[in-house]
């Protein structure tokens, strides 16, 4: 899955580290979502969007993932 995690928490000089403890999960567990190693539950997803006050369409998307399914 697509995400823009890497850089919203950029624009926020945020660590990975720190992003992590705001989510309650590790700082491999943040990199590997940035680099879509790995898709977040849906809870995940949105604590996420409450970190960054955005809705969870503007930080995900699923359209690359949804293509490849209708193939």
């Amino acid at each position: 899955m697509n995400n823009r995690l890497r850089v919203l928490r950029a624009e926020r000089r945020m660590s990975q580290a720190t992003l992590a403890e705001l989510l309650d999960v590790s700082r491999q567990t943040v990199n590997a979502i940035e680099l879509g190693k790995h898709d977040p539950s849906l809870q995940l997803a949105f604590r996420v969007s409450q970190v960054f006050s955005l809705p969870i369409e503007q930080i995900f998307d699923p359209g690359a993932e949804q293509a490849r399914a209708a193939e």
